[in-house]
């Protein structure tokens, strides 16, 4: 007989440790090749030229209409609804009762009583769920992500030109001026004749558009923008540099869904099947706890602080209310010692006994939610969230949720790297044991151009 995600929780005890020894495999990107020329490359043409990244497979979509479709969205998330009309969009951020997050996406409001949610499950299961179980008025239909699919197909495609030279990459493949939009603004344009949806969007720290439309004018889309990227020589990127473009734009995108833990939330639990991502997910890293909720982060942990409006009610308010006037954490990017990593990492792999946790390149992440120690002598100073290469900063880097005291550029701290005794029983794990690595906190996005970018258009992001 199946079972729910609550049943499960019952059955194990304890949520923090069935996550640790989580059996899923690794979390691969699933329809692009690993590479398409090499990372290095890729990773350069993002900064220098132009990207073409192919977001068509990994992310799910959940299309939300009806006449209460805004009420739900408004009850469900931070984000105040104020001046947000068709054709703008907003990074959404939904909490669950105690005021901790349960994810991201973005949220596109495509017209009259339409929008579209884009991003990880856990907040489109969210979403569906109160569609489903509440008083209103909307229908919810999920477009699951191609892993989870057996016809290979889905029912939009979805692509990102981003670099210093997107915007001559796209007027090429118009064979028009792409529209004036402000960041995080939509518009319709034609490519290879077919009616695209262009959302003014940046990644890795550089603007750029995020492209939209039906899945059978994918190819003939996709052509017309690898054609007209050749002149100015885009380059397509594959699955392992990919998910190290974060690195450089500072976005965490693996907040643990805070769905785990509290009497209000266990109807979704019952709601959630044994294999949903809450159910397959994998917890990872140096930093551990018996308790799953030491694994929760709030808005601000996130850098979200910004999106909390309290000018309507929403499902979590009444803690963030109280967190609002309290110490936080900040998010900052960790540059780790180069001979450390050298030495301590990578020096072991070529030697016989004991060696570190393996370190792939450029993304080191081996669990879908890393969570790291960071230490200040022997008191922890914060987590770190996510780790990897930049071969355009030649440094590896971590983004870090650090205690205030401890989140200044410059201050050194102890990153620590690998599982305690010896690794769990993740099918990524390999027997290791932890090294101390030296760190440097610095700004997060640790891009100068992200940096002067993100500011720029943050504003945009939490008001649509």
């Amino acid at each position: 007989m199946a079972r729910n995600l609550e049943q499960i929780l019952q059955d194990v005890g304890n949520p923090a440790d069935m996550l640790r020894n989580s059996q899923a495999g690794p979390n691969v990107y699933p329809g692009v090749p690993a590479e398409y020329t090499n990372w290095r490359d890729e990773q350069w043409a993002w900064q220098n030229t132009a990207v073409l990244f192919n977001q068509s497979y990994h992310m799910a979509d959940l299309l939300v209409e009806g006449p209460d479709a805004l009420k739900l969205l408004s009850y469900l998330g931070i984000n105040s609804m104020k001046g947000f009309t068709v054709n703008k969009a907003k990074q959404f951020v939904p909490c669950n009762y105690d005021g901790y997050v349960i994810g991201d996406v973005i949220l596109f409001y495509l017209a009259d009583n339409t929008f579209n949610l884009v991003g990880r499950a856990p907040v489109l299961e969210w979403v569906m769920f109160h569609a489903q179980t509440g008083n209103y008025d909307v229908k919810a239909t999920l477009d699951q992500r191609t892993a989870l699919r057996t016809d290979g197909k889905r029912l939009n495609y979805r692509f990102q030109v981003q670099g210093p030279n997107a915007f001559k990459v796209m007027e090429k493949a118009m064979g028009a001026t792409p529209p004036e939009l402000k960041f995080f603004n939509m518009a319709d344009v034609t490519i290879a004749g077919r009616k695209v949806g262009a959302l003014r969007h940046g990644m890795a720290g550089q603007p750029g558009y995020e492209l939209y439309g039906p899945w059978a004018d994918y190819q003939a889309v996709h052509s017309a923008l690898v054609e007209a990227g050749k002149e100015f020589g885009m380059r397509l990127v594959g699955g392992r540099a990919y998910s190290s473009n974060t690195l450089e734009s500072a976005w965490i995108p693996s907040p643990l869904p805070a769905v785990y833990t509290g009497e209000k939330m266990k109807p979704f639990r019952e709601w959630l099947d044994e294999n949903s991502y809450e159910a397959k997910a994998s917890l990872g890293g140096s930093f551990y706890s018996d308790n799953i909720e030491d694994y929760y982060l709030t808005p601000w942990d996130l850098g979200y602080g910004p999106f909390v409006k309290f000018d309507h009610d929403f499902i979590g308010r009444e803690a963030l209310e109280k967190l609002a006037d309290q110490p936080k954490r900040k998010k900052v990017t960790l540059v780790l010692n180069e001979d450390d990593v050298l030495n301590k990492i990578w020096g072991t792999q070529f030697q016989k006994g004991d060696r570190a946790k393996f370190l792939e390149y450029p993304s080191a992440v081996y669990s879908m939610h890393p969570f790291d120690r960071v230490m200040a002598d022997d008191k922890l100073a914060g987590v770190s969230t996510w780790i990897g290469y930049s071969s355009n900063e030649r440094k590896m880097l971590t983004l870090a949720i650090l205690d205030e005291e401890y989140a200044h550029p410059g201050t050194e701290l102890t990153f620590v790297w690998g599982e305690e005794n010896g690794g769990s029983k993740k099918v990524t794990v390999e027997p290791h044991t932890q090294v101390e690595i030296r760190a440097t906190v610095a700004p997060a996005p640790y891009a100068e151009v992200a940096r002067s970018l993100y500011a720029d258009s943050w504003r945009t992001r939490q008001d649509g």
